[in-house]
């Protein structure tokens, strides 16, 4: 986990990519576990090959002890508010504490469409899901003649919640619910505008301490590492903002050390590195840099 420079490395789940089999999915999540790594996190579509990140996590969490399960992020108006609380704490209790559920709002229509969910009203959804979670999760009735939801999360309160987007919206939900904020994979000097202002955000709602800042970004290592991996993020993203965020992706070892080093600079907590080459030695050769 890098513990001389105080940043956490996770490394994601190969499940968002497209045709991977459950076994690399499992092996993977062992060898993160044993590996380290401080969590195994899932991106999140409805219209694309991955798999679910709530199922992919759990599967993850039946053959791992120690690393947390993060949604990184999870696109919460896709889904029914009172089923996205119980499905969240049965897995944060079925794995003993260890789901961390990064969230955001989602920018693609066609998500909303197959979900089905409403696209234009996502963000006033999300502020009401938000709120009926943390009741569900301290056990209180959800209405006067409805009663309380379970299972009891392993955490107080639920799980923890990292709060994604760059919209002012968005960061201003920081300083209200969760504990953190969690940046997308623009990198190191994009994640720092998100975190400063989440930190202002955090101070503006009168929270005491200070919020979690952790960030995403794709990595390819090996042999012809950067022209293996473009694919993936191509195929999620498409041409536009795909080519850009390859362009910024580590592929190699002075990469990702410099990488590293650059989330240390703008105080990041926690990098997960998701993965663009679905092969375990991509878990090897990530490990090596990040003990």
């Amino acid at each position: 986990m890098n513990r001389g420079l105080g940043l956490k490395i996770g490394i994601g789940l190969p499940a968002s990519i497209p045709g991977v089999s459950g076994d690399i999915v499992l092996d993977w999540a062992r060898r993160a576990d044993a590996g380290p790594f401080s969590s195994v996190g899932m991106i999140d579509r409805i219209v694309y090959g991955n798999h679910d990140p709530l199922i992919a996590l759990a599967a993850a969490a039946a053959v791992t002890t120690r690393v947390q399960l993060m949604t990184a992020v999870l696109l919460a108006p896709l889904r029914n508010a009172g089923v996205l609380a119980k499905q969240a704490a049965t897995l944060d209790a079925l794995s003993g504490g260890r789901l961390t559920l990064g969230f955001g709002v989602g920018g693609r229509e066609d998500d909303f469409r197959a979900a089905p969910a409403v696209f234009r009203t996502r963000g006033r959804r999300f502020d009401e899901q938000l709120a009926l979670m943390a009741r569900a999760w301290n056990g209180e009735p959800l209405a006067d003649d409805v009663g309380p939801v379970g299972p009891t999360p392993t955490r107080v309160g639920g799980p923890e919640i990292l709060i994604g987007g760059g919209s002012p919206a968005a960061i201003a939900r920081v300083g209200r619910w969760g504990q953190g904020y969690i940046a997308g994979a623009g990198g190191p000097e994009r994640a720092a505008v998100g975190f400063r202002a989440a930190e202002a955000a955090w101070t503006a709602g009168g929270r005491s301490g200070r919020p979690r800042l952790a960030a995403v970004i794709y990595f390819a290592l090996g042999p012809d590492a950067a022209e293996r991996g473009t694919p993936s993020i191509l195929g999620y993203y498409g041409p536009q903002l795909g080519q850009r965020l390859a362009q910024g992706m580590p592929a190699s070892e002075e990469g990702i050390r410099a990488t590293i080093q650059a989330f240390v600079n703008v105080g990041a907590d926690e990098v997960v590195f998701l993965p663009t080459i679905p092969e375990l030695d991509q878990v090897d050769r990530l490990a090596e840099l990040a003990g």
